[in-house]
């Protein structure tokens, strides 16, 4: 059977006028649906950087509406096509599903990194303990927590293990109490002990008039009277005002006149036979 030259021409032009259509009407969804999921993109990332949302964050965000709308774009263009997308979705949760077992731990860590961007329990600078560890934290990662230790050792901490943990941050507050406990003899004046530790805090620019410090009786141990003092000052000046403070303690109380006794026992013998094993 010959077709004749009409026939095939009839052919090519419903051809034509069939996928034609759809291939022009795919490309146009492509062209607008790249071009929308740019403009979201840009428009998230100039949202979030007026906020205080850390970069890792905004670049993840960001990238994740650009992606997520190609998706879309992609499912709309093989409708066009007559594909059925059903089936098509179906597979990929069931991927979705069988990659999400295989790195239940890798996503764990992932979705603590997340909801540390968002709380922010902590900053890039701050001395913080969790996650079993301490140190000043360098950046928070999607997966893991870069810290430094005060000997300078890089550790990586799973962000798991840190949002699923009690965070202790030292640089959260602006102020911070400092307790310092020293004990003076049971012949020594309390009254002219607690005097020599206020005047040394009245005299420490660095210790802070509000909330007023604190200079009491704190126990009466074995060996000596306990004197807790308790100033306040700002957090960048914990530590070094707590060297300065443990050093001038002693010598202010040497100064006023008071000792500062160590542990010591004292050992009674009574009778003949102990005084002969004395001999």
């Amino acid at each position: 059977m010959q077709v004749g030259a009409g026939d095939l021409t009839a052919t090519v032009v419903r051809a034509v006028s069939t996928w034609g259509l759809r291939v022009l009407g795919a490309g146009a969804v492509l062209v607008i649906g790249w071009s929308m999921a740019k403009w979201v993109r840009r428009l998230v990332r100039r949202g979030l950087s007026h906020t205080r949302t850390e970069p890792v964050l905004i670049g993840f965000v960001s990238g994740l509406a650009y992606y997520g709308l190609l998706a879309f774009v992609a499912l709309a263009v093989l409708n066009l096509f007559g594909i059925q997308t059903t089936s098509f979705v179906a597979v990929l949760g069931a991927a979705s599903f069988a990659v999400g077992l295989a790195f239940q731990g890798t996503l764990g860590n992932f979705s603590a990194g997340v909801m540390l961007l968002i709380f922010r329990p902590f900053s890039a600078g701050d001395f913080v303990e969790a996650g079993g560890v301490s140190g000043t934290v360098r950046d928070i990662g999607l997966f893991t927590t870069r810290l430094d230790t005060p000997d300078n050792v890089r550790i990586l901490v799973p962000n798991s293990s840190v949002f699923g943990s009690v965070i202790r941050n030292f640089n959260g507050n602006e102020t911070r109490r400092l307790d310092l406990e020293v004990g003076i003899d049971y012949d020594d004046d309390i009254g002219t002990a607690i005097a020599a530790c206020e005047d040394l805090l009245a005299r420490e620019g660095r210790v802070l008039s509000e909330p007023a410090p604190v200079v009491a009786v704190a126990g009466l141990g074995d060996s000596s009277v306990k004197l807790m003092v308790r100033p306040w000052c700002r957090t960048e000046d914990y530590w070094p005002l707590r060297n300065d403070l443990t050093r001038g303690l002693k010598e202010g109380l040497e100064a006023a006149g008071c000792s500062l006794p160590f542990p010591q026992r004292d050992v009674h013998l009574f009778g003949s036979e102990a005084a002969g094993e004395v001999a």
